[in-house]
């Protein structure tokens, strides 16, 4: 839970060098830059910075390994639309504010995109191919930090939680700071098919049974592992590290939890086969102290709100604002 840290969106503006890193964009879907997709205050939102912007967005899931399904694509470029609509009142309003921004912070962040690349050239190649300039990259990274100046200025710095409230909050949520119960083993795995024939099955279990017999006898469980396992943590003797309850498949959770430290399992049938497991150390429930988790729980509840204080800030500039979508 507090591994993530809670930031508010408008603030994590496209990041530009990921996006110069990436590359895999859709030329043939770009749209001339004159066409309009939105107008904030009479300034114009082209369909180039969307589609630029899309294209950052399905090229990060490919990345990932993610798809975005075709139904979710209405909500998804929606979602982009209004964030390039956010930024662009924040932007406005910093103006306003006579926020300026320190030319060696750009300076400094546009040498950082360029060390991302083996030499010059590439990365000269690289805004081409985006069709972007270095002088287009120069003022994106001026805008962007000037609305974090914003966002700091207006939102940031007048949020505060207390003691008190983060006391209320641990007490008032129980669930969130327990610790579940923990084993830490190791294993073997003799692997059984899906489809294999009993007499397949048959040999299986006829192999692990010579390994436990080795075990009986005194042989090391982790030389076993890497010798005979065939299984992926085999390399590490079969550690599992350490694991809770719903991690793994319920007949080997079952063995595991049920037994004590340096306790070697009895055959275990699972869907990917036989195994013996070896537990070596357990960790009972525990819930966490408020005294070791106040300064996080602190750090959260305030991301918290100034996520909620921010969005509350930029409905009421939307309020005195001309927006014109023409998505």
């Amino acid at each position: 839970m507090y591994s993530k840290t809670v930031k508010c969106a408008v603030v994590i503006t496209m990041s530009i060098a990921f996006m110069l890193v990436s590359l895999e964009l859709r030329a043939e879907d770009k749209v001339a830059s004159g066409d309009q997709i939105a107008m904030v205050n009479g300034v114009n939102i082209s369909n180039t910075e969307f589609q630029r912007e899309l294209d950052f967005y399905m090229s990060r899931a490919s990345q990932q390994g993610q798809q975005i399904p075709e139904f979710m694509l209405p909500k998804l470029k929606n979602d982009i639309l209004n964030s390039l609509i956010d930024r662009e009142l924040l932007y406005q309003e910093s103006q306003k504010m006579k926020i300026t921004v320190d030319s060696n912070a750009v300076a400094g962040q546009m040498a950082s995109i360029k060390q991302r690349f083996q030499s010059p050239a590439e990365f000269e190649a690289a805004i081409k191919k985006l069709n972007l300039s270095e002088a287009d990259i120069q003022s994106q990274i001026s805008r962007d930090l000037a609305i974090r100046e914003l966002i700091d200025k207006q939102v940031t710095q007048k949020v505060v939680v207390t003691d008190e409230e983060t006391k209320a909050y641990y007490d008032a949520n129980p669930d969130q700071f327990k610790q579940p119960e923990q084993v830490k083993a190791r294993h073997i795995l003799i692997k059984i098919d899906a489809n294999a024939s009993e007499t397949q099955k048959a040999d299986a279990r006829q192999e692990i049974k010579k390994i436990q017999q080795k075990l009986r006898n005194g042989d090391d469980f982790a030389g076993l592992a890497k010798e005979y396992s065939q299984g992926p943590s085999s390399v590490k003797g079969g550690d599992l590290g350490f694991f809770k309850r719903g991690q793994m498949v319920k007949p080997f959770e079952d063995a595991a939890f049920a037994l004590k430290p340096n306790e070697i399992s009895d055959i275990v049938e699972t869907q990917f086969g036989y195994h013996l497991i070896k537990v070596e150390e357990k960790k009972p429930g525990t819930t966490l102290a408020f005294t070791d988790i106040k300064d996080r729980l602190n750090q959260h509840l305030k991301e918290q709100k100034i996520d909620k204080d921010a969005k509350e800030y930029i409905d009421g500039l939307k309020k005195d604002a001309k927006i014109e979508k023409y998505l």
